[in-house]
Formats: C-alpha cells, sequence, structure tokens
C-alpha cells in the first residue's frame, strides 16, 4: 500500500522563479492498483513521481510504502522497493552493456552476491526464459549491446528490468510516449500482462486520455500540484473523455490545455475502449 499525506514541494522558494509544484497532495493506492496520472502541462505528475522516488527532498508530508517510511531514504534506498521507467527508451539501461549484462544488474540489485566473472547459467536460463515471454526475439539477443536495440526493445528491456524482482510499486513516466503508435501498444501490451501477472501496485503518467481510462482501474488527475479527481468504479467505466474534460473544467475552473493531449485523443472520437 503507498500512502501519501500532505506532501509538498515548492522550488526556488523566495525567487521569482518560486513554483510550488505540489500542495499538500493526499493520495492512497491499495495493493495491485494500476492508476493512471494525468494533467495539464506543469500540473505536477512528474513532480509527484520524483517525490515518491526520492529525487529530491519533500517540504513536508509523509510517503509511506507498505508500511516502510521513504521520507528519510535516498533515492538509491528506495530503489529497493520501487521500479521505473522514464518517457525517454535511453534511460533506465546502460547502452554499452549487454542485454544479459542489464538483466543481470537489475536482477542482484539489493542481494549478496559473491564474486564472479561471469554470468550464472541458472540466471542466463532465467532471463532467456523471461525474455521469451515478450515475444519481441530479444532472446536470441542476449548478447547484443543494449545500445543497438530499438527503441521499442530497449524500453521492453527497461520494464523487464523494473519487474525483475518484483518491486512493490512501479512509477511508468510517460513510458511508451517517445515510440511510434505500433512499438507503444506492444509496449502497453506486454506492460499490462507483466502488472496483472506478478499484481504490481502501479502510477502511471499518460497523455493520452484513452488510455488514462481504458487501463488499470483508478484515473488520477492532477492541476496546479493538487489532485483534483480520483476516479474509480462505476463513475469510471461510465466516463468519455469529453466527460472527463468537462470534469476537469467544472473542478479546476478551465479548460485543458494540454495540445499533445487533446491531439491524442481526437483520433478515437473522445471515447475510451473499457477493458
Amino acid at each position: 500500500m503507498l500512502t501519501l499525506e500532505q506532501v509538498s514541494k515548492t522550488f526556488f522558494p523566495g525567487t521569482a522563479n518560486e513554483k510550488q509544484a505540489l500542495r499538500q497532495v493526499n493520495l492512497q493506492l491499495d495493493d495491485g492498483d494500476f492508476v493512471t496520472v494525468i494533467g495539464s502541462n506543469g500540473a505536477g505528475k512528474s513532480t509527484l513521481f520524483n517525490a515518491i522516488a526520492g529525487t529530491f527532498v519533500t517540504d513536508g508530508g509523509r510517503i509511506t510504502l507498505d508500511g516502510v517510511d521513504m521520507v528519510p531514504l535516498k533515492e538509491h534506498r528506495r530503489a529497493r522497493y520501487i521500479g521505473r521507467l522514464f518517457q525517454d527508451p535511453m534511460k533506465g539501461t546502460a547502452p554499452s552493456m549487454t542485454v544479459e549484462e542489464n538483466l543481470a544488474l537489475a536482477y542482484s540489485r539489493g542481494k549478496k552476491r559473491g564474486f564472479s566473472l561471469g554470468l550464472p547459467k541458472k540466471d542466463a536460463a532465467v532471463f532467456r526464459e523471461l525474455l521469451a515471454t515478450l515475444g519481441l526475439g530479444l532472446e536470441d539477443r542476449m548478447k547484443a549491446k543494449v545500445g543497438l536495440l530499438s527503441g521499442g526493445q530497449r524500453q521492453t528491456v527497461t520494464l523487464l528490468m523494473a519487474v525483475i524482482n518484483t518491486p512493490r510499486l512501479l512509477l511508468l513516466d510517460e513510458h511508451t510516449a517517445a515510440l511510434d503508435p505500433a512499438t507503444a501498444d506492444k509496449v502497453m501490451t506486454i506492460t499490462r500482462e507483466m502488472v496483472a501477472r506478478n499484481r504490481i501496485t502501479t502510477l502511471m503518467i499518460t497523455h493520452n486520455l484513452n488510455d488514462a481510462l481504458a487501463i488499470g482501474n483508478r484515473t488520477v488527475m492532477m492541476d496546479e500540484g493538487r489532485v483534483i479527481l480520483d476516479l474509480k468504479g462505476e463513475e469510471r467505466d461510465r466516463l468519455t473523455v469529453d466527460r472527463l474534460l468537462a470534469l476537469y473544467s467544472r473542478e479546476s475552473r478551465k479548460q485543458f490545455d494540454n495540445d499533445r493531449v487533446l491531439l491524442s485523443t481526437a483520433k478515437d472520437g473522445g471515447r475510451a475502449e473499457k477493458d
């Protein structure tokens, strides 16, 4: 269970560039929740993820994960509990290392291991089996350097690295946004399968409002550093994109101003296909 209580963050306080990025955010995720996070530019979505991951020190509030107080822990310590993917497929891997070497690094995270000159055969077998489930042929490219993979292949390897030791929480920060539509759909399908198979509690930022309503079991909308909507159950199931935008306008008293989001919904006529 993830719990945020009164979490706040202001950047450059007392200066002309002061920015109140998080305003006493309260949010609770139950085990197995898959929550999509949406909001216009500057709403605080990535800042929220950075606060949870420990990228910076928050100004106030509590962040607990399965009863563990995250606030005192540095980012590398929180990484033992939290997996994260970014929009840029170049992040999260070592491009000059092979696929199996990257997976080995992730697999050994938080474990005590003796000195070894090579990858144990049993670990290599595990990696090959996991890669085969992806359906991308990566099980035959374990010796290939990650930097030579396509963006979709690399993002899928990064996803596998994030969940190979099942994390208590998975943060997906627009992890398909930099991919072409067909590749993005493939990576999203793999993501949903991995999350469901391991019942990983997940937060996913997306700019696609159709995905926000079709994926997972909850949708959270942020605005100016606050959570203004938390939609689930029948209320979420009945929503269309047009109704979602109307709710946003009602709660924030302004129009949604992210052109990238609006463009992503136009092709679908403003409706989200449900699971």
